[in-house]
């Protein structure tokens, strides 16, 4: 069983709201959050300095992703719009209006040149990467569609939504391959593993469920927490999983035998007083990050001993 080492490095303070959204910057040791202060803010973990604010969109901030291929970072909003900014005119390029409902998740596609929502109201909707066109939108349930994510060689896209079912699409044709139930109520988020043919979710339910990604036959449901599981993330080199709660805790797990190596809560290592909403592992140092409702940005160094 693997050993590990965890240590607090810093919190940031600044947003005056809830932090949804983490993202990676074009630098390893940048990085984006997003919060129900309507801001985007880029933070420096080489630094203790002040962040530097990226915009202010007016409304709740649910998602971010960035296409550094593009330069571009895509916002995903509580009314349902997605803000499309250019960082190097550092300005507002697109703003479109499809979904009703906030935008909880986003990915995109370098080889079909796509982007890829999923909402609240219940539907995905797949956007021309080029022009941001809209090409598919499917509704999928009457409950929220919370995560979505592209399998690494591009095959599969792996949604998770409200009613507990994940579905399997083929992205190019928004086909669906296959549909099943992941988690008893809602499933929250899902992430393929880097090196192993396997999918993972967690649900909130608060188990955390290992699937064959070729059969999708359950291999392992393990509970995870106390209370809905809100994010997966592995570790850069692969070797550790972590998982982020509203229970307020982390756990960090060895993502060859899913065993568990360390809870990081308020008692022991001062972490959050609230939900833990997201998590993000980056390069820099190892570090991994962490938001939740308490406003604060957290950032860990975890190391194998």
């Amino acid at each position: 069983m693997l050993q590990i080492q965890v240590k607090k490095i810093h919190t940031y303070k600044g947003h005056e709201g809830s932090v949804y959204a983490l993202e990676h910057s074009i630098a390893p040791e940048l990085f984006f959050s997003g919060s129900s202060d309507k801001l985007v803010t880029e933070w420096n973990l080489g630094s203790d300095s002040t962040p530097r604010g990226i915009v202010n969109v007016g409304s709740i901030i649910y998602s971010l992703r960035h296409i550094p291929e593009r330069r571009l970072l895509l916002i995903g909003v509580s009314g349902g719009g997605l803000h499309v900014v250019d960082l190097e005119k550092k300005q507002e390029i697109k703003f479109l209006v499809h979904h009703k409902n906030g935008i909880f998740d986003i990915t995109y596609s370098l080889l079909l040149n796509r982007v890829y929502t999923a909402s609240a109201d219940g539907s995905i909707a797949v956007w021309s990467l080029d022009d941001f066109t809209l090409l598919y939108s499917l509704d999928l349930c009457k409950e929220k569609v919370r995560s979505i994510q592209l399998k690494q060689d591009g095959s599969e896209l792996a949604v998770a939504s409200g009613d507990g079912m994940i579905r399997i699409f083929d992205p190019e044709n928004m086909t669906e391959k296959i549909s099943f139930k992941a988690h008893e109520l809602s499933a929250n988020t899902v992430m393929y593993h880097p090196s192993n043919d396997l999918l993972l979710s967690g649900g909130r339910d608060a188990h955390l469920n290992i699937w064959d990604a070729k059969s999708y036959h359950l291999l392992q449901s393990i509970p995870a927490h106390n209370y809905a599981v809100y994010g997966i993330e592995f570790s850069p080199d692969g070797r550790l999983l972590a998982t982020a709660s509203r229970d307020k805790t982390i756990k960090i797990w060895d993502a060859e035998s899913f065993e568990i190596l360390a809870r990081i809560d308020k008692e022991k290592y001062q972490g959050h007083l609230n939900s833990v909403n997201k998590i993000l592992w980056t390069s820099y140092q190892n570090y991994l990050i962490s938001a939740g409702d308490d406003r604060s940005i957290m950032v860990w160094e975890i190391t194998i001993v």
